[in-house]
């Protein structure tokens, strides 16, 4: 009896441990895709994300001209690779990007330390 209750227990465990990791997947995927859109940098630079969390389509525009990276909402954050390294683009706001030009924004996306891109 008591290895029936122990196994019930476990799997209602499990159970409620995957419900609850696939509701915080879909509230990532939610967030980011509330980043759709441009982002502006400065100097003309920016950053446009289209498509959806399983494959998202990124312009990255820098002084050098527009790249496209193909990325993946991972956590509340979108993944991709970008020359063979693994890149991150996460919220913040202004000074979070390291950026003086950028200092007082509040809606910001941030790949790395001096690269960030923001909305009014």
């Amino acid at each position: 009896m008591q290895r029936t209750a122990y196994f019930l227990a476990a799997a209602a465990a499990t159970l409620l441990l995957t419900g609850c990791a696939k509701n915080a997947s879909e509230q990532d995927a939610r967030l980011t895709e509330q980043w759709l859109g441009r982002w502006s940098g400065p100097e003309g630079t920016y950053l446009e994300i289209t498509g959806t969390p399983a494959d998202y389509r990124l312009t990255i525009a820098n002084l050098d001209g527009p790249r496209r990276f193909v990325g993946r909402a991972q956590g509340a954050q979108i993944v991709f690779v970008r020359d063979g390294v693994a890149e991150r683009i996460r919220a913040t706001n202004g000074e979070a990007t390291g950026m003086k030009w950028l200092l007082d924004k509040q809606n910001c996306l941030t790949v790395r330390s001096g690269e960030g891109y923001c909305r009014d």
